[in-house]
């Protein structure tokens, strides 16, 4: 049996426009992440990563609007050798998943005291 999994994680700036913030413990794929923005400043720069490998999830800089993503990782063989649709062409790529672990959102350049708010789609 297969279902999708919604984590709401509401972030506010310090007076310096950063932030760190954290969803609840996860295991599953991340299907999408849609940033909802309240009042974060125009140009606010994102940085979502996974809490214990550090892995990239999303990284964006000077994000306007609202916007949705959905972040993907290269697939390889079990040699270590990437996965291409065809030879010399386009990467195939996965969904990026998580065991036991919480997403961690890093805000710059959001503004002094303003939030926005990320909806984390886990499958």
């Amino acid at each position: 049996m297969s279902y999708a999994q919604r984590l709401v994680v509401a972030v506010t700036t310090a007076a310096d426009g950063s932030a760190t913030a954290y969803s609840d413990t996860v295991t599953g794929k991340i299907s999408q992440i849609r940033y909802v923005k309240t009042d974060f400043a125009a140009g606010v720069d994102f940085t979502i990563t996974s809490e214990a490998t550090g892995e990239t999830i999303w990284t964006e800089s000077d994000v306007n609007a609202s916007a949705t993503r959905a972040p993907r990782q290269d697939a390889h063989t079990t040699s270590g050798v990437p996965s291409l649709y065809a030879a010399g062409g386009t990467p195939v790529l996965d969904k990026i998943a998580l065991a036991n672990d919480r997403i961690k959102i890093v805000i710059a350049a959001g503004g002094n005291v303003k939030a926005g708010t990320f909806h984390l789609v886990i499958e």
